[in-house]
């Protein structure tokens, strides 16, 4: 099992990113061998999903070792790229401690690949813990990319959807478009129809109606960051899918890696929320879809309180109902 593809690889100080602002037209991959370029792709969602950035900034400070920039420096342009995603902050407190103290640019590269190798195994586990959550024939809505596109192999949630299938579940997966950079449309479908998984695309209004008709049976989506509580932080709209599962009666779940996990946080009220530029809202590739000098407001991602979700997938195990007690069981394990 897993995907046919990487988005993050790394070989002989040059960092390798499959582009995924030209996907699904075109399956293009960047060479990147400086900090700035490195920094510049994680802000452009060259590279995306907190797993992949966080190994992506982890091999970036390697780069950045090898080009002669300070570790200070490097540290400080990193952490300006996506604030929201913890994985970031985690990868590079692990890379800058070791560097200050004198560690070599070829153990700068271990670390680094140690943590993308760390990801690589904590999606498998996701994989077999969130798939006990999918019934056979279930209709799965997802939302936002989750998969190995976002991560080092399999994903998060969609990583628990291709272990469901794998073990022969009739699974319906249903990926909603995930507006305003659309990340269902062009990133989930595009991977899920290339590992052969039934998937249909839906527009982000449809969910609610879906799940009237009966079609979805449950929701499993990602997090870039989690509080110590519970509470979750997501793509944006992911608050209005958990919205749509509690009117419907229809459990709601989480998958993410331990890494994503933010026990210095007490809530998701104390979780910072990037907003982004105006034209991923007035503009699709380029082309205008509102009128110039309309007000914007574009916040990347929203809050689902813990109290909606039904159970949270890590690679340390579920963390059942409540999902902040759960955590502090985990949080040894």
């Amino acid at each position: 099992m897993g995907s046919s593809f990487r988005a993050v690889t790394y070989r002989d100080g040059v960092l390798t990113l499959l582009d995924q602002t030209e996907l699904p037209q075109r399956e293009t991959y960047v060479e990147l061998r400086k900090l700035e370029q490195v920094a510049d792709a994680i802000e452009r969602l060259v590279v995306r999903g907190a797993p992949a950035i966080g190994i992506a900034a982890a091999y970036g400070m390697a780069v950045a070792a090898r080009e002669g920039v300070s570790p200070e420096v490097a540290d400080a342009r990193l952490r300006r790229t996506r604030p929201t995603a913890v994985n970031l902050f985690w990868a590079l407190d692990r890379l800058k401690p070791a560097w200050s103290e004198g560690a070599s640019t070829a153990e700068l590269e271990s670390i680094a690949q140690q943590i993308d190798a760390e990801d690589g195994a904590a999606c498998r586990r996701m994989g077999e813990f969130g798939a006990e959550l999918i019934p056979d024939g279930a209709g799965v809505l997802t939302h936002c990319n989750t998969g190995a596109l976002a991560t080092a192999e399999w994903g998060t949630a969609l990583a628990a959807i291709r272990m469901a299938h794998e073990q022969g579940k009739r699974i319906r997966v249903y990926a909603d478009e995930t507006r305003p950079v659309l990340q269902g449309s062009r990133l989930t479908v595009w991977e899920l129809m290339r590992d052969g998984i039934d998937v249909t695309l839906v527009p982000d209004g449809a969910a609610a109606h879906l799940m009237y008709e009966g079609a979805i049976d449950c929701a499993i989506v990602g997090a870039d960051r989690i509080a110590s509580n519970g509470d979750v932080a997501n793509k944006i709209g992911t608050r209005g899918v958990a919205c749509a599962c509690r009117a419907h009666d229809r459990p709601f779940y989480v998958a993410a890696p331990w890494s994503t996990v933010d026990l210095s946080l007490p809530s998701g009220r104390e979780i910072r929320i990037e907003e982004r530029s105006p034209e991923e809202v007035t503009h699709i590739r380029g082309v205008a879809i509102a009128p110039e000098g309309a007000k914007v407001r574009n916040p990347a991602f929203d809050i689902t309180p813990a109290e909606w979700i039904a159970d949270l997938v890590t690679d340390r195990g579920r963390t059942g109902s409540p999902v902040g007690a759960g955590l502090q069981r985990l949080k040894n394990a």
